[in-house]
C-alpha cells in the first residue's frame, strides 16, 4: 500500500484497512471475559470503532498528537500542546506516544475517568439533546409578546 494515500480510492482502502483490523480488536474484547458483564457490549463497540475511525489516524491506524488536536478542536474543546500530550499518556500509561485502538477501547470501557472519555461521553450527551434551529428566530407580532 502506498504511503502517500492521496487519492481518494487509495484512502478508501485505508480507512477500510483500518476498519477491519478494529473489528478484528472487538471481536477480542466480546470473547474477553472480563467484559463479559459489560451491558450492550457489541454496540458499544460497534459506537466506539466508528468514533476512533471517525478521527484523523496515521497510517498506523493511530491516534497521534495532530489527530487528538483535530479531534478537540472539532468537538469544539481546543487543548494546548501540552494538554494534548498528558491526555495521550493518560490513556496510555506513557507507553506510547499515540493512542491505539486498544487503548481507547479500555479507556472507554474502564472504570478510570480520562479527560478524553469525559470529552467523548460528554459530546456524544451533548449530540443527544435536540439543536437550536437554524437560521433567524421567527418573527413574533406585538401581540405574542407577554
Amino acid at each position: 500500500m502506498p504511503s502517500n494515500a492521496q487519492g481518494g480510492k487509495t484512502f478508501g482502502l485505508l480507512k477500510e484497512q483500518q476498519r477491519s483490523k478494529l473489528e478484528e480488536i472487538n471481536k477480542e474484547y466480546l470473547e474477553d471475559q472480563k467484559y463479559r458483564d459489560e451491558e450492550d457490549l457489541a454496540e458499544k463497540l460497534e459506537g466506539l470503532k466508528n468514533k476512533y475511525a471517525e478521527f484523523d489516524l496515521n497510517d498506523q491506524g493511530e491516534i497521534d498528537l495532530m489527530g487528538l488536536k483535530r479531534m478537540m478542536e472539532k468537538l469544539g474543546v481546543p487543548k494546548t500542546h501540552l494538554e494534548l500530550k498528558k491526555m495521550i499518556v493518560e490513556v496510555t500509561g506513557g507507553s506510547s506516544n499515540t493512542i491505539n485502538y486498544r487503548d481507547f477501547v479500555k479507556m472507554m470501557l474502564g472504570k478510570r475517568s480520562a479527560v478524553l472519555k469525559l470529552v467523548l461521553v460528554f459530546e456524544d450527551k451533548a449530540n443527544g439533546t435536540p439543536c437550536k434551529p437554524d437560521g433567524p428566530p421567527p418573527k413574533r407580532d406585538i401581540a405574542s409578546l407577554p
